[in-house]
């Protein structure tokens, strides 16, 4: 639910839509309360009690010598596909009095992808809106082809009147609540979302409270917000099997569904807490890993999915993300935290109920992926999807250091130490729990061929760096970036060469003092309000420090853990997807990146990604997630 500051909603577009949405559509656009004809004034503006819950005070027009006759008290919630609105009125004269509430509502059921750009247009034929009246208030109803969707909106008590609104499935309801003198009326209204295919009974996604670490300092504090927002971003999904699971959605508004790298990567941060988020994840995307090709989707066999959409346009393929494969790294982190999984509980179970996608996986990385006619896991950029599709999925984002972008076939750096990982974890797996021994060697052998080629070919020699990416005719894409911090997560480098480069990472043109840049300053294409060339984002961090960890930087570690800390307590204990890049010593408060998802998956599974980097570096690294 996204509602105004007036907590109305007025229908929206573009860079902050309001309304209900439910499955990528809004079911809820227009909720404009008017008192005695009138919007009316605010003596305390909407505040947010929580995540679930706004409140304000509002009173009907009035004047020093003729006060307001009463004052309202509103009250709303959401729940699982629930809006809530109470208005209590209270009236303020001695004589009784008739407060006259009205309330415009209307429901678009506009597709997310339709609000993301004012300018955004797609064909809907034969669709049909409609909106009738209940006896206890309002359905709309929205129908195309074999598309079914409906809001049912019930009042106590029912509206004395209802008529048309300012668009044709628009209503005005009317109520005509008598006050006593100093006495008191109150009007609930609830809102439910109805949208197509939802099943009629659902898990249930929440957690009883989340377990918030011990103690009070700024890394349990962030912790014990970036598990309660955890909880608030559980959606439900369907399992390999087709058991109903519970899996983190990667962020509020625009990614409120699974995504593979998204929920994986927050799968990994969580493993040593959560385990059983990391088996819900897997088992989803099991579910839907890749069957046949299909250059619409990206779709390959045993391709693991970027992310599933449930609305009406991804339904009728008028785009390609209903399940949408444009990763090239979700399919080697699928590998890695399944291996992570059976290494952190000691259980068997999960890897030998998933050996024959894990297999498939594999098999994707080998031919599709590219490792056996590249030599590297390689993407061409989607010129109807995604144009990279690394975790830096922006237009630009895989650069040269004069700004150009890279073409392709693309093979960025990080996604090869994902490969090595993934490799050896599944050769580990074969070994110890599908007993087979020559597969296992086979992938050692890979594993190792693959660290040998990437040292010689991604290395710059003049900047002692790894090379962000390779481009399709084989040439360093030099400009230095954040990804080469991955590869100390994921070990593809030696211990000289992971030192020197997790150190770099901490210089002042890579680290701003709250975190470490995509891009360093100083290079051409660096713009620190830029989605990956120059901001700073606390899951990238959050793999670095693991990788810091890993190979003793305990230094390093805690001077990241604490710039991010430091920037989770101007936010309430709660990180940002992503922040600006300017150094610290600019501002007294980090600079928001003006488009930042807030909560967002990865950002809230960042603190215990520290807390874990922060234990293994204390007790000397060696060690690593899994």
């Amino acid at each position: 639910m996204r509602l105004g500051a007036d907590a109305a909603l007025t229908g929206g577009r573009g860079r902050a839509p309001d309304g209900l949405f439910c499955q990528d559509a809004r079911h809820l656009s227009r909720w404009q309360l008017t008192v005695d004809g009138t919007a009316p004034a605010a003596l305390v503006p909407a505040t947010a009690e929580d995540d679930a819950t706004a409140t304000c005070v509002l009173t009907p027009e009035g004047t020093r010598d003729d006060p307001p006759a009463y004052t309202v008290f509103r009250r709303q919630g959401v729940a699982a596909d629930t809006f809530t609105e109470h208005l209590r009125l209270v009236g303020n004269r001695p004589e009784p009095v008739t407060a006259h509430v009205e309330l415009t509502v209307d429901a678009d059921f506009a597709d997310l992808f339709e609000l993301r750009a004012d300018d955004r247009t797609y064909a809907k034929p034969d669709a049909v809106r409609e909106t009738c009246r209940t006896p206890e208030g309002l359905r709309f109803t929205y129908t195309r082809a074999d598309w079914h969707a409906r809001t049912e909106l019930t009042s106590r008590p029912a509206p004395d009147a209802v008529r048309p609104g300012p668009t044709p499935t628009a209503r005005v309801l009317s109520w005509h609540l008598p006050l006593d003198p100093h006495g008191a009326a109150e009007l609930h209204l609830t809102v439910r979302a109805h949208p197509h295919g939802r099943p009629a009974h659902r898990p249930a996604t929440g957690r009883p409270a989340a377990e918030a670490p011990e103690g009070r300092d700024g890394l349990a504090l962030t912790c014990a917000r970036g598990l309660a927002d955890l909880d608030l971003l559980t959606v439900p999904a369907t399992g390999v099997d087709g058991e109903q699971v519970a899996v983190p959605a990667a962020g509020i508004p625009w990614f409120l569904t699974l995504f593979g790298r998204d929920s994986l990567l927050t799968s990994c941060f969580l493993l040593p807490h959560r385990p059983e988020t990391a088996a819900a994840v897997l088992s989803a995307l099991a579910a839907t890993q890749g069957e046949r090709h299909d250059a619409f989707s990206g779709e390959q066999p045993g391709r693991i999915v970027h992310e599933t959409r449930h609305g009406e346009l991804a339904h009728f393929r008028q785009i390609p993300y209903g399940r949408y494969y444009g990763a090239v790294d979700a399919t080697p982190l699928f590998l890695v935290l399944l291996h992570a999984h059976r290494h952190t509980t000691g259980d068997d179970r999960l890897a030998a109920r998933l050996e024959r996608h894990a297999r498939r996986a594999v098999d994707w990385m080998l031919t599709d992926g590219g490792l056996e006619k590249h030599g590297y896991l390689v993407y061409t950029p989607d010129p109807n999807g995604l144009v990279n599709q690394n975790w830096k999925d922006s237009a630009g984002a895989i650069c040269f250091r004069d700004g150009t972008q890279a073409e392709g076939p693309i093979a960025v750096c990080e996604a090869q130490g994902y490969a090595y990982d993934a490799l050896l974890g599944t050769a580990e797996l074969a070994r110890h729990v599908w007993r087979d021994e020559t597969y296992a060697a086979r992938l050692e052998e890979t594993a190792a061929a693959l660290r040998a080629r990437f040292t010689a070919d991604f290395w710059l020699a003049d900047a002692d760096f790894p090379a962000l990416a390779l481009d399709g005719a084989g040439r360093q894409v030099d400009a230095l970036a954040s990804d080469a911090g991955h590869l100390l997560w994921s070990g593809i480098l030696d211990v000289d060469r992971a030192r020197r480069v997790g150190r770099r990472l901490l210089e002042p043109d890579f680290f701003s003092g709250w975190a470490i840049r995509t891009l360093a300053a100083g290079q051409r294409p660096y713009h620190p309000l830029s989605y990956h060339r120059g901001s700073a984002w606390p899951h990238d961090n959050a793999v670095i420090a693991l990788g810091l960890a890993r190979y003793g930087l305990a230094d390093e570690v805690r001077r990241v853990a604490d710039g991010l800390l430091a920037a989770a307590a101007h936010h309430g204990h709660r990180l940002p997807e992503v922040l600006a890049g300017y150094d610290r010593a600019a501002t007294t408060a980090p600079v928001p990146y003006p488009h930042s998802c807030s909560p967002q998956a990865w950002a809230a599974a960042t603190p215990l990604a520290l807390r874990t980097a922060l234990e293994t570096a204390g007790a000397g690294g060696a060690a690593r997630l899994g």
